[in-house]
């Protein structure tokens, strides 16, 4: 090759080179791409927890409006009710002196 042919190849390839570290460096680039990508496949996940949340909480109020065993289960769980002729017995507890 002569000199001509050389300093041609080499500006060429400099600018290939400059080129590509652009295209993966800048700020549209490939970086950005790959980390907008995971970005979207966490905000993906995300929502399919929330949805399936959204279910469980659906179900469970379709629950309380139509099945009284449920709401009575939940009454005496969680707010602590009894019910109809049923007596609450606390015993003192003898470790603790009360």
């Amino acid at each position: 090759m002569n000199t001509r042919k050389k300093i041609i190849f080499l500006v060429a390839s400099a600018i290939f080179v400059l080129l590509f570290t652009v295209i993966i460096f800048s700020k549209n680039g490939y970086m950005a791409f790959h980390r907008l990508k995971q970005e979207e496949l966490a905000w993906i996940n995300e929502n399919k927890k929330i949805e399936a949340e959204n279910l469980k909480l659906y179900h469970k109020i379709e629950r309380l409006k139509h099945d009284p065993e449920y709401i009575e289960n939940v009454a005496r769980q969680e707010l602590g009710m009894t019910g109809k002729d049923e007596i609450i017995i606390k015993f003192k507890n003898k470790k603790n002196g009360k």
